[in-house]
């Protein structure tokens, strides 16, 4: 008969819908009603006769009589006399209106209303008892579940849904279209229902497939029965297996019915319902069905809904399609029902393994490994290379899982042959040949720059070969065995950079950079492995490092990757284990490779390694140290008397000299970048063939360049060996000098004619400038003042003249390279890195005050010109400088505009054409200047009047040499200006309209030709919107505004007629504007000494509070209650400031009926309280 643990399940299901109605629905929780609940239990299987069926039981579950109640709404004593299971099984009202009542009940009393729901589904499943108000209040779920299993009726099988009868077969029709309320625009109630009726509908499908098993089993009981002799056949026994396979048989059709109903009632529609959860939950259930009872869902009728919906626009309802084929894919016998849902729409699985949502692409490579798993000849070539390539994903998760599709692909089959291998190690060990898969891999993938990332996302699922180094080491030190293939040189070096990022990994037990958040607290297994790992390492490196150094020394890439290994070793090893003679066979070798290699990434690993064996801590210290300061000995020994020989005066150096002096002084820059090399004294060597380099001007490029680095290295080591102890006056006056003299050279060098050394002079110069700016002596360091150095205004105009000159350059000017199509690419793309670092550079300068802000000018103007390239640093640059001084920050604003006005003056004249491409590119700058003032006009105010202020001057300053009847040679300047009219509070518009008319004659007033039309639109501009803008005056409140803008308190009326009263009316005091308007620029001058910006957050500065007396429109003071978050825009690639743009929110209903869904749903939009984030390499 039919189990009937499965209604009970609803029970508990309708009580976990209650968060559904949250503050997102139609409904509002006013007093935090909805707080009830545990998870219920199911309930035993009750059997009830047909006389009983839906009415209330005896004792404390029954309810009292009394017509007390219409449509079953009114309650008494907290049990309802007539309950909705009444109202339904009756059939006498619409089923729309039962619904309607139903909400009505909700809205007034929660608590009642998902009571009488609770008991419309236990008495639906045949249980006489009633859950009670007293007992929904304060019975545990548990014991409401304990309380109805024993009202259930024992002596029948029979429940409403299975009775026969005209009344119970109207009463199932009722109850599918009660649950299955389709229509319904309430998106509460739909989603309360859907949820109810696919879990009803997985209740039954369990139902069904425990009758298709009782059915089997009785039929083989039959069979088996009908089968033996007739001597000792038991005819009654057939009779009765006969009769009980016909009930079951009859109770399996009415199952499949009611299924049916639900199914094409509810589920058809809901799976295209306009809200993504209640897609989800159909597609969620369909699985369960699927898996559950594959005889008979697991068909194509079926899966085509999954399918289907693979393709939704949310990114929920394609994650449970996924995770639902997963479950059936999981089940190997099921794969042969598969085959044709998986030819249709393996193709759609495969593209979603790059679908926007991590989450869904994830999904999709598990699913694509159990198909793999399934069946390896599904999938072609091509789609496990579009899955290959993401274990170079910067995401995590996805990088992992396509590291497990790629593992169970390529790594996890043995040869037949290998199991005779497995006792063996090194390179006749089992895990030989996928080491060398691996490399053949990564060699193929063409991503060399990426093997962190290979290996870290197979780290999980292959840690056993990864971590087999001794075979690695085997394979690079050993001699190929007969037969065997010896590896290529590139195949060498692509297996030392897989071997060292492993190392690394299994040393550092973290990510590579890109993937994760950063370093986590290690468990204490992961910390115990980890110190295993690093024994593990040293105790076979140390002594095979030697080896490996020897046998490649002559091959800088693999010689660079092998001396990083020293930096994951456990020092104590070698004295713990006595290996130092193998320390001083490393030593050796490092030394040798010094002397060999002149490559810049070669002598810096050496560098590294030296640095990370010299640790006071560990006893080897002193051994190291006495080679590193023997080998320091010597280079600088012989960079001295190299010198000497190459500067003598008279003789022309050749080549070889130069070389040798290039060599020398790359060996001793690299170590200097690590090392302390003070004792040295290697400024003054440097700085004498700096100084010949600049008299002579002959010097190559490679020492100028060199020797630039290495002076850099030996004040920085100065500097910090002052900071970190007590100096002398003595010894900050000679870091003084020598800093002052090497900016000297480095601004010499600004003006060479090689383009890398003046790029290198500018990349120091920068660095320079900002170690000695006035922050030097933040952190209680005021012993450092001497060493501040503020530059001149030659040095900042040479640095503005260098970025103009080599950064705001077209992209083809700087590429020399065109060896291919790709190498061409490559080099653009590096070309434009190596230029974004140097607009960085120079815009820190400016962002922390180190030389003027009006030198940004210069740099804003290019904004829309080289938005693709430098757009995001710009507008950085833009963001950090009004933080520092918002009224320096617009006028710097406005004289970029000026600047482009006059270059277009010079280029087309005086008559050009004001609907030209130039004037108008100079109006959208000014629309997007405007734009970024963001809308809290209050804020803002007096940065926009000064920089009207400084664009009304501009446009009148140059009066027309043709007299007064005409216009002044740059009044178009004022269209350009008017794009910042609607940022000005309505009383400034009008104080700004008076200062204009100062400017103006009364013939200029009557003029209404074209020539004239620039200051007609202007002072249109600042008349018009009267009404418009006064909610201005309240800050961060939009006339678009959000939910939370609505909320911002407003002033007081009184206030709001202070603000409004105090303008200063530059009719009644013409005469004394011109001094109002300079005591306004004295008194807003940025300050020699500002506070450093906080570049790593968006700290603002509160609003400086001016004496009415000192302002020029006498601002009312600003309340610390109008302060809001800046608004900024941190995307790149998009227009800047367009963001203020109300979102479009498109909720389209899928339903083929297409209603409009959710007409009592609001649509909340969350505030753009948008913070600039310093995003780009400049800080």
């Amino acid at each position: 008969m039919i189990a009937a643990p499965e209604i009970p399940t609803d029970f508990n299901l309708l009580q976990e819908s209650e968060t559904h109605f949250s503050s997102d629905t139609d409904f509002e929780d006013i007093e935090g009603k909805n707080q009830k609940q545990g998870k219920g239990k199911t309930c035993k299987k009750g059997k009830k006769g047909p006389a009983e069926k839906g009415k209330g039981g005896n004792g404390g579950g029954k309810p009292p009589s009394g017509p007390n109640r219409m449509n079953g709404h009114h309650q008494q004593n907290g049990v309802e006399n007539m309950m909705l299971f009444e109202v339904v099984k009756m059939g006498k009202s619409a089923m729309q209106s039962v619904v309607d009542d139903w909400i009505e009940s909700y809205k007034h009393d929660r608590d009642i209303a998902l009571l009488d729901l609770i008991n419309f589904f236990i008495q639906c499943s045949g249980c006489k008892g009633v859950v009670t108000a007293e007992m929904f209040r304060h019975m545990q779920n548990s014991e409401i579940i304990r309380k109805m299993t024993e009202e259930f009726d024992e002596d029948s099988g029979d429940y409403p849904l299975t009775m026969a009868g005209p009344q119970w077969k109207k009463f199932k029709s009722s109850f599918c279209e009660f649950i299955g309320l389709s229509d319904s625009q309430v998106r509460a109630f739909r989603h309360t229902s859907t949820l109810a009726a696919m879990k009803l509908m997985t209740a039954l499908v369990n139902v069904a497939l425990n009758l298709s098993i009782n059915m089997d089993n009785t039929q083989r009981q039959y069979e088996a029965e009908r089968n033996k002799m007739i001597g000792k056949r038991a005819n009654e026994r057939l009779e009765l297996l006969l009769q009980k396979r016909k009930e079951l048989q009859e109770n399996q059709d009415e199952i499949e019915n009611m299924m049916n109903a639900i199914f094409k009632g509810v589920f058809v529609h809901r799976y295209r319902d306009a809200i993504a959860e209640i897609r989800a939950i159909c597609i969620e259930e369909i699985g369960i069905w699927m898996k559950m009872y594959s005889d008979a869902f697991l068909n194509d009728s079926y899966l085509k809904y999954v399918g289907w919906t693979m393709h939704d626009k949310q990114g929920e309802v394609r994650l449970k399609c996924l995770t639902a084929l997963q479950g059936l894919y999981y089940n190997k016998e099921l794969n042969s029902k598969l085959e044709l849902f998986t030819s249709r729409f393996k193709d759609r699985i495969v593209s979603m393994t790059l679908d926007k949502e991590y989450d869904v692409a994830v999904q999709a490579i598990k699913l694509l490994t159990l198909v793999l798993q399934s069946s390896e000849e599904v999938l072609t070539a091509e789609d496990c290379e579009n899955v290959y390539h993401l274990v170079y994903s910067a995401h995590r998760p996805v990088a992992v899982a396509a590291g497990e599709f790629l593992f169970k692909k390529l790594f996890s089959r043995r040869d037949p042959e290998e199991d005779g291998m497995m006792k063996r190690r090194g390179r006749q060990g089992p895990n030989a040949n996928l080491v060398k898969t691996l490399v053949f891999f990564f060699l193929e993938s063409e991503l060399h720059e990426h093997a962190a990332y290979l290996v870290d996302s197979m780290w999980d699922c292959a840690t056993e070969l990864l971590k087999d180094w001794e075979c690695m080491n085997s394979l690079l030190l050993e001699e190929p065995l007969s037969g065997e293939e010896a590896l290529t040189d590139r195949q060498e070096s692509a297996l030392i950079e897989i071997m060292l990022c492993t190392i690394r990994q299994a040393a550092e037990c973290h990510p590579p950079v890109g993937r994760g958040t950063g370093k986590r607290v290690l468990t204490a297994k992961e910390k115990k492995t980890q110190l295993d790992d690093r024994t593990k390492i040293t105790e076979l490196f140390a002594v095979a490092l030697p080896q490996l150094l020897a046998k490649y020394s002559v091959d800088a890439e693999k010689v660079t990757n092998l001396l990083q290994l020293p930096q994951y070793f456990d020092l104590e090893i070698y004295t713990t284990g006595r290996l130092e003679k193998h320390l001083d066979a490393l030593l050796r070798q490092i030394r040798n490779i010094v002397e060999k290699h002149t490559d810049t990434d070669v002598l810096e690993a050496c560098s590294k390694t030296y640095h990370a064996l010299c640790n006071e801590e560990f006893t080897i210290f002193n051994r190291v140290d006495i080679s590193r300061s023997q080998l320091i000995d010597e280079l600088a020994d012989k960079f001295n008397r190299l010198l000497e020989d190459f500067l003598q005066e008279g003789e022309e150096p050749d080549e070889d000299d130069a070389y040798q002096v290039l060599s020398t002084l790359k060996r001793i820059t690299a170590f200097h970048n690590a090392h302390d090399l003070s004792k040295w004294d290697l400024f003054a060597c440097n700085y004498k063939l700096l100084k010949t380099g600049i008299e002579n001007g002959d010097m190559p490029e490679q020492i100028v360049i060199h020797a630039l680095q290495c002076t850099h290295y030996v004040i920085l080591w100065q500097l910090a060996k002052i900071t970190e102890s007590s100096s002398t006056k003595e010894d900050l006056l000679r870091l003084k000098k020598q800093m002052r003299v090497f900016c000297q050279i480095c601004q010499h060098y600004l003006t060479n004619v090689n383009t890398t050394v003046k790029e290198q002079a500018f990349t120091i110069l920068c660095d320079i400038l900002m170690i000695f700016s006035h922050q030097i002596m933040s952190g209680g360091r005021d012993m450092l003042e001497p060493l501040v150095y503020t530059p001149d205004s030659s040095l900042q105009s040479e640095l503005l003249s260098f970025i103009l000159d080599h950064v705001f350059i077209e992209q083809d000017d700087d590429n020399n390279s065109a060896d291919g199509q790709q190498e061409d690419e490559a080099s653009k793309i590096e070309a434009l890195h190596k230029r974004r670092n140097l607009l960085a550079a120079f815009c820190k300068l400016i962002v922390y005050t180190v030389v003027e802000m009006n030198t940004a000018a210069d740099i804003f103007k290019q904004y829309m010109k080289y938005y693709n390239d430098y757009g995001d640093i710009i507008k950085e640059t833009m963001s950090k400088t009004r933080q520092i001084d918002k009224i320096q920050c617009a006028k710097t604003l406005i004289l970029s505009l000026q600047q482009l006005f006059n270059e277009m003056i010079q280029e087309n004249g005086y008559n050009f054409d004001r609907s030209s491409s130039t004037f108008s590119g100079i109006k959208e700058l000014a629309r997007r200047f405007a734009l970024t003032f963001g809308l809290d006009q209050l804020k803002t105010r007096e940065a926009i009047a000064m920089l009207h202020k400084d664009g009304i001057e501009f446009a009148f300053k140059e009066p027309n040499p043709q007299g007064e009847s005409h216009p002044p040679l740059n009044l178009a300047f004022l269209d350009i200006l008017s794009e910042f009219s609607s940022k000005l509070l309505r009383q400034d518009k009008r104080t700004v309209y008076v200062y204009l008319e100062k400017f103006m004659t009364f013939q200029m007033s009557l003029r209404r030709e074209d020539v004239w039309l620039p200051l007609m639109s202007y002072r249109n501009s600042l008349l018009a919107g009267g009404d418009d803008d006064t909610m201005s005056v309240i800050s961060g409140i939009s006339s678009r505004g959000s939910t939370v803008r609505s909320k911002k308190s407003k002033p007081s009326t009184g206030k709001r007629k202070v603000v409004e009263g105090m303008q200063l009316s530059l009719t009644e005091e013409s005469s004394s504007s011109d001094s109002m308007w300079l005591s306004r620029e004295q008194t807003l001058h940025t300050p020699v000494m500002m506070q450093t910006p906080q570049l790593t957050s968006t700290i603002m500065r509160e609003p400086k509070r001016l004496r009415p007396e000192d302002s020029f429109m006498s601002v009312y003071p600003m309340q610390t209650e109008h302060h809001q978050t800046p608004l900024d825009y941190n995307r790149r690639g998009t227009s800047l400031m367009e963001d203020d743009e109300e979102p479009i929110v498109e909720d389209v209903m899928m339903s083929s009926e297409g209603r409009i869904e959710d007409l009592n749903e609001g649509m909340d939009f969350d505030t753009m309280d948008i913070d600039l984030v310093l995003g780009v390499s400049m800080f």
